[in-house]
């Protein structure tokens, strides 16, 4: 991934102010567990080793891409924790401008078990006050196509099949993220994910952890 990164997704940090999180862009992304429990099992030597939920979150991540085809994924991490993970999002450009995953080519409404979502929908049997409400819902709801929907997907299935095993998991309602700007950000990122393992004694997300 880092060799077919080549600057293709180079950004400009005055676009940053209004950006399109459903923009072709490589993303950095940190998702933690509720309270920053340890879930997805311990680090011991440097080497993280997976509980069965942690088993799960890497299964679901590395399927992110058979529900999102526009997706790339980049270096990947699982910690006790957290996770840390390298988004790049690659729509396909039509002769118009359009985003090919913007137009309902892409399969992203899924929540990860491959079941439909349910969009929201303003008809003529709703009362103007029910329209209202479904308009305001719509609006704040991730869009489409969209990182936000990803990784909303991603959390949710995760989710379902870990509370087969305890019961009480559950995610911190949001992400980090990050939009990397270039080559040299892309490889720095990379690296810290490959080695998160190794510092994890200093890791701002450890409980624990060693000052």
């Amino acid at each position: 991934m880092a060799e077919k990164y080549q600057n293709k997704y180079r950004i400009k940090s005055a676009r940053l102010k209004n950006w399109d999180y459903g923009s072709n862009a490589a993303y950095f992304v940190t998702i933690c567990t509720h309270n920053r429990e340890d879930y997805f099992g311990e680090i011991n030597n440097g080497t993280m080793k997976l509980s069965n939920i942690g088993q799960l979150a890497n299964t679901y991540w590395n399927k992110i891409p058979a529900h999102f085809p526009f997706v790339e994924l980049g270096a990947f991490v699982i910690m006790p924790n957290h996770v840390h993970g390298i988004i790049v999002i690659d729509k396909l450009i039509d002769d118009d401008g359009t985003l090919r995953g913007d137009n309902g080519d892409d399969n992203d409404n899924h929540d990860g078990n491959g079941v439909h979502e349910e969009t929201l929908h303003a008809t003529s049997l709703l009362s103007q006050n029910d329209r209202n409400k479904n308009i305001a819902m719509a609006s704040i709801s991730p869009k489409k196509g969209t990182l936000s929907t990803i990784i909303r997907s991603y959390k949710s299935v995760v989710t379902k099949n870990a509370r087969s095993i305890d019961h009480d998991f559950s995610w911190q309602s949001r992400f980090h993220d990050h939009i990397i700007r270039n080559d040299r950000s892309y490889r720095t990122i990379t690296d810290y994910i490959i080695n998160n393992p190794l510092v994890w004694n200093k890791d701002k997300f450890n409980r624990q952890r060693i000052e």
